[in-house]
């Protein structure tokens, strides 16, 4: 037998751990983890969540760490390869875990997670076929139990990871397109989408824009999507859902409505029992995108805003928003696993019928994905690890932060709050005397804290002055770290104040 080094020239050095799922390797794992930390605290910044400099300035420092991009022909071996993008990583990168990171629904990760997210990438398994992965499959049927329970579902409820929120609304949106079309007496998956005519799925004038991509992408169109008027408290008005499905055209067939619990800006729920009572009158499937707010699930004080929600059909979660989990965790539930029978694929090679008739049979029929990584892993150890009080005393800590932010933005005369805070995040403006300055002056606010690296904070366009007035540009404070202290929150709000100040001043010196 020829060595492998001989057969295929690879530097020696390299080789004794070559693969990842064996005693050496995970000992290798281990050994290289630990130097690359030991670099990561060398590197790591401690003045903001961001590299200081304009883009262009961090991605060029960035690029020219990592060298020329040229593929060698020799490598340097896993410690190097781990210090250099470590490094990379920490001097030129985001520390979600800083207090003051507060712009986007994308938390800092659980250290038990990332750990755990790392010997399920060592294991490579995948969850489309038994003999791909059987632990797999166990530790994603167990964690779709637990968040069955968490939501509310019953027995003949179901569900898949995805690869986030944007898939999870997707193929939500797909069982219901095939479900209405099969009482319709309509074979989607033969005839195609031409076969039935005039969709329509209805939804919050402020849902997430994923649901026109789903829209766009399941062959509808996003002119499919008829969005809904919103209440003061930017919720669905359930009497418009009631006049436009009496008032629609038999030559149109009602697909869905898509609720949303927790909008991506103000945290807003939809009122859920009113919407659910009116998609069973009519028929239609009930879809909620709880992508940011399934996890107030966890805590006492806020699992009642989502109540209803066990009333729908399909359900949309993403505990890599509230959850702490590494990209990506999302999770699709359905009421009814027969709601899968559209995904239903038999494949010679994969899950022939003798197989699965005898038990050796994978999770293929639920995605519109084959291969599929065992994320489950990482979300299961942390729900073992902290419980549904721990996580639930996470989301308390952050919806405190999230009350003391607004209290602090209302006592400052600089500042405007947009509206009360829901769940996490906080909507507001600085003001200006001059109204028509005051879009650029709060873009120009936020970038001069991007380029100090000094804060992160979110901005959004919200229509202030009707539906159709046009977009302000605002700012916004997305609390997902459970660390930060309520004099972090004093720090944040200063650091705005200070910036607009600063704002203004240059603004006026340009203008004299």
């Amino acid at each position: 037998m020829i060595p492998l080094t001989e057969a295929h020239d690879v530097p020696a050095p390299i080789l004794p751990s070559l693969f990842a799922y064996s005693r050496t390797g995970l000992v290798e794992i281990s050994t290289n983890l630990a130097d690359a930390v030991d670099t990561a605290l060398i590197n790591r910044r401690s003045d903001g969540p961001l590299p200081v400099g304009s883009p262009g300035d961090v991605l060029a420092a960035a690029a020219n760490a990592l060298g020329p991009a040229v593929l060698p022909d020799e490598g340097l071996g896993p410690k190097v390869a781990l210090r250099k993008l470590t490094s990379v990583l920490m001097e030129h990168g985001i520390d979600l875990s800083h207090p003051l990171a507060a712009a986007h629904l994308q938390p800092p990760a659980l250290a038990v997670a990332v750990a755990a997210d790392a010997l399920a990438s060592a294991s490579n398994g995948s969850l489309d076929t038994y003999d791909s992965g059987p632990s797999a499959i166990a530790i994603e049927r167990w964690l779709i139990r637990v968040l069955i329970d968490l939501a509310g579902f019953g027995d003949r409820a179901d569900g898949v990871m995805t690869p986030g929120g944007s898939l999870s609304n997707l193929l939500g949106l797909l069982l219901a397109r095939d479900s209405a079309a099969l009482r319709r007496g309509v074979n989607i998956r033969h005839d195609g989408v031409a076969a039935l005519a005039g969709a329509v799925v209805f939804c919050s004038e402020l849902a997430h824009f994923s649901v026109y991509r789903a829209c766009a992408a399941l062959g509808l169109g996003e002119s499919a999507v008829y969005p809904l008027p919103t209440d003061e408290q930017r919720r669905i008005r359930p009497e418009s859902l009631q006049e436009a499905l009496e008032g629609m055209d038999s030559d149109r067939t009602p697909l869905a409505v898509v609720a949303t619990a927790g909008t991506t800006d103000f945290g807003s729920i939809d009122p859920l029992p009113q919407i659910a009572e009116i998609a069973g009158e009519h028929g239609i499937w009930m879809h909620v995108d709880a992508a940011y707010g399934f996890g107030a699930r966890f805590s006492d004080r806020l699992s009642t805003k989502l109540g209803g929600l066990e009333m729908a059909d399909s359900v949309t979660l993403d505990l890599h928003k509230i959850g702490w989990q590494p990209a990506a965790s999302s999770v699709l539930l359905v009421s009814d696993t027969t709601a899968f029978t559209a995904l239903d694929r038999q494949v010679a090679y994969l899950n022939p019928t003798d197989d699965s008739d005898a038990g050796y049979d994978g999770l293929l029929g639920r995605s519109l994905q084959t291969t599929r990584r065992p994320d489950a892993v990482k979300t299961a150890a942390t729900l073992i690890a902290y419980g549904r009080n721990g996580m639930g005393h996470m989301i308390d800590t952050c919806h405190d932060l999230a009350r003391h932010a607004e209290q602090r933005i209302r006592a400052e005369d600089e500042l405007e709050l947009i509206a009360p805070v829901e769940l996490t995040t906080v909507l507001f403006r600085y003001r200006t005397a001059d109204p028509a300055a005051a879009d650029a002056l709060n873009g120009a606010l936020r970038r001069r804290l991007l380029e100090s690296g000094r804060a992160l904070i979110g901005r959004t366009g919200v229509r202030l002055n009707g539906p159709d007035a046009p977009e302000s540009v605002c700012l916004k404070f997305t609390l997902l770290n459970p660390m930060a202290k309520t004099t972090d929150i004093d720090v944040l709000v200063d650091s705005v104040l200070e910036a607009g100040r600063a704002c203004t001043t240059h603004v006026e010196e340009v203008a004299t």
